[in-house]
């Protein structure tokens, strides 16, 4: 089997072109806008890397995309400080140059794998989120941190249309916070540079406040990258056919914790660090509007909790890792690789929202 990873530098792109190449006999054809997650993969004979942006290589694309068997877009914008800074280069990254790849899928028969995102239910009110039943609930317009979302799930629409219409073969599959290493750059001491975990992880390395956004009440179900990976690989081997043209939710609903509660496990996690002791004792937690940390056009989602039911009977997947495991994995590797969390971070590299 032939793979197309659109986005391989990112987040989930390097972690699943790892699991690819470790436990698959799978070819893997790579584009991003850098390679400082891949370097230890470049020599791989089974993997064929290139430099590019997906807005501008497009006959690379369109080649490729001929040439492989199944196609992985996961090139997005994926922050919601910059769903509020840049709304409009959200939606044409996310949305219209994603499109392109879909339409490409659609014409040259390929089946596609696409990220939809967490975020596409909003603030929905049920207590368990599910794929096919559950109701996506956005807030007024003015609230522009909702044009991600928007994107997202206006894009599954359309690729749901394409599977009826046209035969498309797709799955959508919707991350729920993935962690792990690799998620954003630590050492970077902005705030706002990153995803709220990340985030928290920086400011107890740079003995900076971490800033609980409107008490930080609201919960989220964290889930670690190796279970997703685990999902995705499932997905992508499509045994039998049980993911075509289904919606997945991939999470961990036995990891939802609120963000308040999250910045205490952290800490605590820290102190089993002796070099970052010190840092842990005096780490400060202050709460912040929302206001004041995004900007008016910002608006919360209070908890996001997934169903995984489909997952489990159509792919046999269940996430195995507990909160406290994810998290002491991530700090093993980011607390011994600075030098290579120094390596800055590449604009357009694939990521995963915070939602996802």
């Amino acid at each position: 089997m032939k793979v197309l990873i659109l986005g391989a530098n990112g987040f989930i792109g390097s972690s699943l072109t790892n699991a690819i190449l470790r436990q698959r006999d799978w070819e893997v054809f790579g584009m991003d806008v850098g390679d400082h997650k891949l370097t230890h993969l470049l020599d791989h004979p089974r993997f064929h890397f290139v430099e590019g942006d997906i807005t501008i290589n497009r006959e690379w694309i369109e080649y490729h995309v001929k040439k492989c068997d199944v196609i992985i877009p996961l090139v997005a914008i994926a922050n919601p400080a910059q769903y509020v800074k840049h709304p409009l280069r959200v939606f044409e990254l996310d949305f219209e140059a994603n499109l392109e790849i879909v339409r490409k899928c659609v014409k040259y028969g390929k089946r596609l794998v696409f990220p939809s995102t967490s975020e596409v239910y909003g603030m929905s009110p049920e207590e368990t989120l599910d794929e096919e039943t559950s109701n996506m609930v956005y807030g007024p317009i003015d609230k522009q941190r909702w044009i991600y979302a928007a994107s997202k799930q206006l894009l599954d629409r359309v690729i749901y249309a394409y599977g009826t219409t046209d035969g498309l073969d797709y799955t959508l599959f919707r991350p729920f916070n993935w962690i792990g290493p690799k998620l954003d750059n630590v050492m970077e001491p902005k705030e706002g540079s990153s995803r709220l975990f990340t985030q928290f992880i920086s400011n107890i390395i740079f003995r900076k406040p971490i800033q609980l956004v409107d008490g930080g009440g609201q919960s989220r179900s964290f889930t670690f990258i190796d279970d997703g990976i685990d999902c995705l690989l499932r997905i992508i081997g499509n045994k039998d056919g049980a993911a075509s043209r289904r919606i997945f939710n991939i999470g961990n609903p036995a990891n939802n914790v609120s963000v308040k509660e999250l910045a205490r496990i952290m800490i605590d996690a820290f102190r089993e660090y002796p070099e970052y002791r010190g840092h842990a004792e005096q780490a400060e937690v202050v709460e912040v509007s929302s206001g004041e940390y995004f900007g008016k056009y910002y608006q919360d989602i209070q908890t996001r909790v997934p169903s995984i039911k489909a997952a489990t009977e159509a792919l046999g997947w269940v996430p195995v890792t507990d909160l406290a495991t994810a998290i002491r994995r991530t700090l093993d590797y980011h607390l011994a690789h600075e030098d290579y969390e120094l390596t800055p971070a590449q604009p357009k590299s694939a990521h995963m929202s915070p939602a996802a």
